[in-house]
């Protein structure tokens, strides 16, 4: 078999997805809507050999050992399942951003791999979802969304191009994400500031599970509908100050739940405060900028196109920002050209 190569964008989620309601198919306990992110990528080459005795695989350099191989493996186990076949793969992902720090590196990491794996075991996925070994797909979007669900909830958003939303579903086949809007339909940027680039100590997939602990959580799902609502007529007619409201009141929702949670978990750092208070000043004055922040400390400041230098240079200069990534409206998960020696 040969080497696939699949390039997949992390994404950030406007409506949060936090808490699922079953842990081993990543059923979210509430749909959530999300933008992927152009110039970051996960670029993941796939090949299943005869040769090999069990999986291999490289991230970012560094060769997997413990949890983090077991959870690849486990998600190879269901594509050879698919496929028919028992061949082990080998595995190279690199991402162009930070891996583990609240970027959401876990989805595109499985969006890129669930594209990559599968077409590197022949499998076509039909478009009645069931999946078959064919030589030229097209894929069907929904089920490979369903499939990169298995390894990292927010993977699925990562399948789909542009403004994205994942319907929690009521089981494996129909809790999947598609695009509400393509990446050229409104030209916002996400100027991301990083206060660390340090590995959390507590995952997302941890923090999951944890989420049924706080006290919020069942207000925090209630209500997701109307924020869902909101958000996506926000998107559809390209309202800023609608948008900015409720993706914020959403953000502040889920990190109430992460703080309440037993044990409870706390993401921020003093400057991940700092830039909050910023936007928030900076939005009373008229410059068109929110912020959300997904499972870590670094805040994702969203903007519109014309505010992106101003949002910039206004950003690098608070204390504890170490560098700002800049990053408009992203497409969806893609195969690419295979480097000539992907092993190596």
């Amino acid at each position: 078999m040969l080497p696939i190569t699949a390039l997949a964008h992390p994404n950030i989620a406007f409506i949060k997805y936090w808490g699922n309601k079953n842990e081993g198919l990543r059923l979210p306990s509430n749909g959530s809507i999300s933008m992927n992110l152009d110039g970051l990528e996960t670029r993941t080459t796939v090949q299943f050999e005869d040769s090999l005795s069990a999986d291999e695989v490289t991230i970012n350099g560094k060769l997997s050992h413990g949890d983090e191989l077991q959870r690849v493996s486990k998600f190879l186990e269901e594509v050879r399942k698919l496929a028919g076949i028992r061949q082990f793969a080998w595995v190279k992902s690199e991402n162009s951003f930070p891996t583990g720090a609240g970027i959401a590196s876990s989805a595109s990491a499985f969006a890129a791999l669930a594209l990559a794996a599968t077409r590197a075991a022949g499998l076509e996925i039909s478009p009645d979802g069931e999946a078959a070994v064919h030589h030229e797909p097209p894929f069907d979007q929904a089920a490979l969304s369903c499939l990169a669900r298995r390894g990292s909830g927010s993977a699925c958003r990562s399948i789909p191009g542009g403004f994205v939303e994942w319907a929690a579903g009521t089981n494996d086949r129909d809790s999947f994400a598609s695009s509400i809007a393509p990446p050229d339909h409104w030209d916002l940027v996400d100027c991301i500031a990083l206060v660390s680039t340090d590995q959390k100590s507590t995952g997302s997939s941890e923090g999951h599970a944890l989420a049924g602990t706080s006290l919020i959580q069942a207000s925090r799902v209630e209500d997701a509908p109307r924020r869902l609502d909101i958000c996506r007529c926000a998107i559809l007619e390209r309202n800023f100050t609608s948008l900015a409201e409720i993706i914020e009141e959403d953000s502040n929702l889920m990190h109430a739940v992460m703080m309440s949670s037993h044990p409870p978990l706390f993401y921020w750092q003093p400057a991940t405060l700092a830039v909050i208070m910023f936007v928030r000043e900076a939005r009373a004055q008229g410059l068109q900028v929110c912020y959300t922040i997904d499972a870590g400390p670094n805040v994702h400041v969203i903007c519109t196109a014309a505010a992106e230098v101003e949002t910039s240079r206004l950003l690098a200069g608070i204390s504890g920002v170490q560098e700002i990534r800049s990053a408009k409206v992203g497409g969806a998960a893609r195969l690419v050209e295979n480097p000539s020696t992907p092993k190596d």
